[in-house]
């Protein structure tokens, strides 16, 4: 083999072992698979017509850097109507997912040899792209109080060198369920604009709420001057998934040069799936409402199964669709994991993948149809009682 090597940047990006998980479930027959984030429905009906009408009007074609501007006064216009926000196009900037708009935002902000402060366990994928940066992720675990977890604004303080450029949360929280609070957000604020720092909401599974129509975001506190961006995604919301669209909110500077990024990553997000992002957000409330509703009962079915199984630990999450129960004794999550795959045929995502805090615990995706998330819970029920050594 060639002694040239790969950029060091590239391998210190650690391989998901969500994704090893899965990739061995996907060699496996009769697997009941809740280690992805989504739903197993269909995109409704409404937007893959939408979809198929925009190929007919001929939607094929480059689009702006920061997408349709009909799609982004979609998007503005949604921001009013849901958290009494007002938003400029020009602070909107169209992407082909909200990985890509996590990537296209923290790209803005770091430099190689900077640090940025992690909120966890989280999703994997923001203490990546910054490790792509040849910057450095600080992970600072929530704590759990009593059956909520709150934020150690202490441990974030100490956290915070003069590398530090930015602070990243998820609310709310994949794999948590856990959504800020607006004492927790003024708080974020305050501490990023006393130190100077760039203040990132993922607030992706902000429509999956069941305290309300939406979470509370931090864009009804910051002002339109504040180093604040929250990227989002029509994913969850919209059984999206396979679509690869999503969005950035910035401060004006940040959301210009985001686009202009864009045109060297992927130079926009399909035009099709643009128009289809519009009849989405125009007519997708009821749809949303419904899942948001069956979400609730498969949440609150998926508690009482682990609520009857000794040493299954899990406070009740305000949003997303995930379970994050922690396991007395476990050390190795993806090995335990991996047990449960083979002996029983069903797919986890193990808490190691989440970042620190993450180990000891096992995320369940409880928005499968009952179908599927049913037997999955009975098999997990049994496999836990059996307690076998991990």
């Amino acid at each position: 083999m060639s002694a040239i090597r790969l950029a060091p940047s590239a391998e210190r990006v650690p391989y998901s072992r969500i994704r090893e998980l899965a990739e061995i479930a996907m060699t496996m027959d009769g697997v009941l698979k809740l280690y992805f984030g989504e739903s197993n429905l269909p995109t409704p009906q409404f937007i893959k017509d939408a979809a198929a009408q925009a190929l007919a009007d001929g939607h094929t074609f480059y689009t702006s850097n920061a997408g349709y501007p009909s799609l982004r006064r979609a998007i503005a216009e949604k921001y009013r109507e849901l958290h009494g926000v007002e938003l400029d196009t020009e602070e909107i900037v169209v992407t082909a997912s909200g990985v890509q708009a996590l990537n296209a935002g923290i790209r803005c902000v770091l430099d190689p040899g900077d640090e940025a402060i992690v909120l966890t366990p989280a999703w994997p994928n923001a203490s990546a792209i910054v490790t792509m940066c040849s910057a450095t992720p600080r992970e600072i675990p929530l704590c759990l109080a009593g059956d909520r977890y709150v934020i150690d604004f202490a441990a974030v303080e100490s956290a915070i060198g003069p590398q530090t450029r930015l602070l990243v949360y998820t609310s709310p929280s994949n794999p948590l369920g856990w959504t800020t609070t607006g004492q927790d957000q003024e708080r974020l604020l305050d501490l990023c604009r006393r130190r100077g720092l760039w203040l990132m909401a993922d607030e992706v599974y902000e429509r999956l709420y069941y305290g309300g129509p939406v979470a509370p975001s931090i864009l009804r506190r910051c002002t339109r001057d504040d180093a604040v961006m929250v990227p989002q995604s029509f994913s969850k919301s919209y059984c999206m998934t396979g679509w690869r669209l999503g969005w950035l909110v910035a401060r004006r500077d940040l959301a210009r040069q985001a686009a202009q990024l864009n045109e060297f990553i992927v130079s926009h997000a399909p035009a099709m799936t643009q128009k289809a992002g519009e009849i989405a957000l125009r007519d997708g409330e009821t749809g949303v409402a419904e899942m948001v509703a069956r979400l609730r009962e498969n949440r609150d079915y998926a508690l009482s199964v682990l609520r009857q199984v000794p040493g299954a630990t899990v406070p009740c999450p305000d949003g997303a669709f995930y379970l994050f129960p922690r396991i007395d004794g476990l050390r190795d999550s993806f090995e335990f994991c991996r047990r449960l795959l083979v002996q029983k045929r069903v797919g986890l995502a193990p808490g190691v993948a989440f970042g620190a805090g993450g180990e000891g615990s096992i995320r369940i995706c409880y928005a499968a149809d009952r179908t599927v998330l049913g037997p999955a819970m009975e098999r997990l029920a049994d496999f836990l009682r059996a307690r076998p050594a991990c």
